[in-house]
């Protein structure tokens, strides 16, 4: 039985339009003079780097660019920015896009601290102390990176991906500016957006931080659901149902680019210190079968994984279709908590979320071992607030098939 509870988060936050007019300031009072932003091309080719390395440059700031970031980012990619920030001595990394470039980031900042791979420090609190000054600024409104204490890097070799837990890697600064999203098209913005209302509502369902199983000893990022984690997270799940919508279908509406940009950073808040779940011990298995993106396969699984844990949060579901928009005052629980569910397809629907795992081409022979897979990730099955078996497993996924 735990009695305490604990918050981390990004050192300081910047938040608002034009917030990365400040990063020359924000660089300066870190005691900076020279930066690698590590990035990719297509936000090269947007103009987007440009609008975070001018405010340096006006600083006096000395700028490299690391551009060869991608989706899903393979380990090697640590390596090629160890190297370049071997080469060019920075004393100060930005991370600078989506979940994949901050996760880069924050994987060499720890390496270039302690040395070695970055495989060395996969798992839980396995980072030995602080990391590399770090400053991450999102260009996406998903994955919450910007404040977490996560990064997610693809093994290639052994077909798997991996995560590295631990709270030194949340940054010195986060700034997140609402303009710099505006390029995000709309495909992405679906899948990112649906990603943030995953951990929102993974957070806000998550199992008590009292029945948290944590074993003698054990030191562990995700600590299960407590009172600050909740109200963070309504808050994401609310402005999700407000402002997604819009910014898929506008991207240059800027109020609804600002809501889903504070739902995502209140959303990574929540999660990092509670957990993730179910839906994500799911998600690496259908990204295996079907490569689909990150954000589009936890959309995908979430109203199933919902439902069936829905009779082990009925107030929290009745809360969840509220925040939706849903009126569910004259509903029993079960009614509540269908109507949440189905406040999710429809979000999942409006923009263009796949609804069912044959969409992504999984084929009925691939759900044993996807839920073999899934069952195997216990650090985070732990977190879900219903305990699942093999059979649980096999049977969500049947339910999404």
């Amino acid at each position: 039985m735990r009695t305490t509870w604990t918050f981390h988060n990004a050192s300081q936050l910047l938040f608002g339009r034009g917030a990365a007019g400040q990063l020359g300031d924000c660089v300066r009072q870190l005691g900076g003079r020279r930066v690698l932003i590590v990035t990719d091309r297509a936000l090269v080719d947007a103009s987007v780097v440009e609008q975070v390395q001018a405010p340096l440059v006006e600083a006096n700031i000395e700028v490299s660019i690391y551009d060869g970031g991608k989706p899903e980012p393979p380990v090697a990619l640590v390596d090629e920015v160890v190297t370049a920030a071997n080469a060019f001595q920075p004393d100060l990394l930005l991370g600078l896009g989506g979940g994949s470039n901050m996760d880069v980031a924050k994987a060499a900042a720890a390496v270039l601290a302690h040395g070695g791979k970055a495989t060395d420090y996969a798992g839980d609190q396995v980072v030995p102390g602080p990391v590399f000054p770090l400053i991450l600024v999102p260009t996406t409104s998903g994955t919450g990176s910007e404040v977490t204490a996560a990064a997610v890097l693809a093994d290639p070799d052994r077909g798997t991906k991996f995560g590295i837990l631990s709270n030194y890697l949340r940054p010195s600064v986060a700034v997140v500016d609402p303009q710099l999203t505006v390029s995000c098209p709309p495909r992405v913005t679906a899948g990112s957006g649906i990603d943030a209302l995953t951990h929102a509502v993974e957070a806000y369902t998550a199992i008590d931080n009292d029945n948290f199983p944590l074993l003698a000893g054990e030191r562990t990022v995700y600590q299960g659901r407590h009172p600050l984690a909740d109200v963070l997270a309504q808050q994401a799940i609310e402005l999700v149902g407000q402002h997604l919508r819009g910014a898929v279908s506008d991207g240059n509406d800027i109020d609804a680019r600002e809501g889903m940009s504070l739902a995502a950073m209140l959303a990574g808040m929540a999660f990092s210190n509670t957990g993730v779940a179910a839906v994500h011990a799911l998600e690496y298995a259908l990204n295996k079968v079907a490569h689909t993106p990150h954000g589009v396969g936890c959309g995908l699984l979430l109203p199933y994984v919902m439902r069936f844990n829905a009779p082990a949060r009925p107030k929290q579901m009745r809360r969840i279709a509220e925040l939706l928009g849903q009126d569910v005052s004259m509903l029993d629980d079960q009614s509540a908590a269908h109507s949440a569910v189905t406040a999710v397809e429809n979000i999942k629907q409006n923009i263009g979320i796949p609804a069912r795992l044959g969409d992504v081409d999984v084929h009925v022979e691939h759900l044993p071992a996807m839920a073999e897979m899934a069952y195997s990730v216990k650090r985070i099955l732990r977190v879900n607030p219903r305990e699942l078996t093999l059979q649980d497993m096999q049977a969500i996924l049947e339910s999404a098939f």
